[in-house]
């Protein structure tokens, strides 16, 4: 540490504990240690990707569970799209309803792919 001092003594950050490599513990309590798994899955529960209370015909769609995040509505939305085959072979930006879709999106037959998220919208009980 003593040589990188002298080599690298106008610079701060050379001679941080980061760039020396030396290993930095970020503790919650004393003793506890943060890892990356618990940091990854508190970044995980913000804005979108917050599970939230559903509408009933959201929760009947995702298999009856009463929170959704709603990154995870789109994600489920798409997948049963793709799981039937619903959008059209001619415009792919359409998408046709089956009697599930419809149930979701106010009975409409087709809709457009950029209103899927516009169209879920209503189904997020505000608390």
């Amino acid at each position: 540490m003593a040589a990188l001092a002298r080599v690298f003594s106008g610079s701060r950050f050379l001679t941080s504990s980061a760039a020396t490599g030396a290993k930095k513990s970020v503790g919650v309590a004393a003793g506890a240690q943060v890892t990356k798994a618990d940091a990854t899955a508190a970044k995980a529960k913000r804005g979108i990707m917050q599970p939230v209370p559903v509408s009933d015909a959201l929760r009947k769609f995702a298999g009856g569970t009463p929170e959704v995040s709603r990154a995870g509505a789109v994600k489920l939305v798409w997948a049963h799209i793709k799981a039937h085959g619903l959008q059209n072979p001619a415009n792919k930006r359409e998408i046709n309803c089956d009697e599930k879709l419809k149930s979701l999106f106010g009975g409409r037959d087709k809709i457009g792919m950029m209103e899927v998220t516009k169209l879920l919208s209503p189904h997020f009980v505000k608390n």
